[in-house]
């Protein structure tokens, strides 16, 4: 039987379980998936704690790589022994295997391992759009992000070089520092230290940066806002501080004309040619290796609940995997 990891109360990580789970046959249009590697993302915190809702009894999880053992009626597209990969699925992932919709499922390419599949999916998609989609970037421009030592940022600075872009980093810890410049960071602020939008401003002569990337939220938000150049962007795509404040439209104005939006990748893969055309170029860049993506934190499955700990904690550095 297979097994899998639900809570049945929103809380701490003490609250999430690992116990036996029924996986039926696959109906029409779905699959059953034998997992192995599933992501760990600081969003999967969201819905244990109630930010995000969730009809409980739930699963946990929306990320994993694996190979389908079983397709259902209508399933043309995948075939019994394919590797696939996904992101954004219905809560679950957090199991041996499961059964879902064929439409979430990304071909795997053989130059992908599975475990690498699992750790950069949501990550590698979330930084395709931010670079490839949210606004129109030269190379030469001049953007800020938050967490740079994180999952996202780990993948986000490399692809940025890639683009020609100049990113100022921020971080923690001296610590994190070094690893963000050893993948590119060409400025590193470390925030617990040093005034992050003064330091913005002395790096870019003044002028701000065109786009600041903010994972954080609550706690950055003003900081990211008084970063921009005038006319310039803030992108809030996480709050793992807490939510972002309410937008107050006329600082807007008296910090320069900026602007602000809170996209989610799920709106920016719900197509599947333009999911599967990022999709492309990400797998590209990692099969060739320009883009590396390191896995610096292991976890049983059924030891969930010290991964969810190790994560709000802090001490994770980059991405985290699950293996079943």
């Amino acid at each position: 039987m297979a097994q899998a990891v639900r809570f049945y109360e929103i809380g701490g990580p003490e609250v999430l379980r690992w116990e036996r789970a029924e996986v039926p046959a696959p109906g029409p249009g779905e699959v059953r998936i034998r997992h192995e590697a599933v992501g760990l993302n600081f969003a999967d915190t969201y819905f244990r704690t109630g930010l995000y809702p969730a009809a409980l009894p739930a699963g946990m999880g929306v990320e994993a790589a694996g190979v389908i053992e079983e397709t259902g009626p209508g399933v043309t597209e995948f075939a019994p022994g394919d590797r696939v990969t996904y992101t954004g699925s219905p809560l679950g992932a957090y199991s041996t295997e499961r059964v879902l919709s064929a439409e979430h499922l990304i071909r795997l390419p053989d130059s992908i391992a599975f475990d690498t599949a699992a750790a950069m999916t949501m990550r590698g998609l979330t930084t395709a759009y931010l670079l490839r989609r949210i606004h129109p970037l030269r190379a030469g421009d001049t953007v800020l992000l938050h967490a740079a030592a994180g999952g996202v940022g780990l993948i986000f600075l490399q692809w940025a070089k890639l683009l020609g872009l100049t990113v100022i980093g921020t971080v923690s810890t001296p610590e994190k520092a070094e690893i963000a410049r050893a993948h590119g960071c060409d400025h590193v602020v470390i925030y617990t230290r040093e005034n992050v939008s003064d330091r913005v401003r002395e790096i870019t002569g003044g002028a701000g940066v065109r786009v600041a990337y903010d994972s954080i939220g609550k706690t950055t938000f003003d900081t990211s806002l008084d970063s921009l150049a005038r006319r310039g962007l803030l992108v809030c795509f996480g709050t793992a501080s807490g939510p972002i404040p309410p937008i107050d439209a006329m600082q807007l104005a008296i910090k320069g004309s900026v602007f602000v939006t809170r996209p989610a990748l799920a709106d920016y893969i719900a197509d599947p040619a333009e999911r599967a055309e990022l999709a492309g170029e990400l797998f590209s860049h990692v099969a060739a290796g320009r883009i590396r993506i390191e896995i610096n934190q292991s976890y049983e499955l059924a030891d969930a609940v010290r991964a969810h700990r190790d994560l709000e904690a802090g001490i994770s550095v980059g991405s985290s995997v699950l293996r079943p």
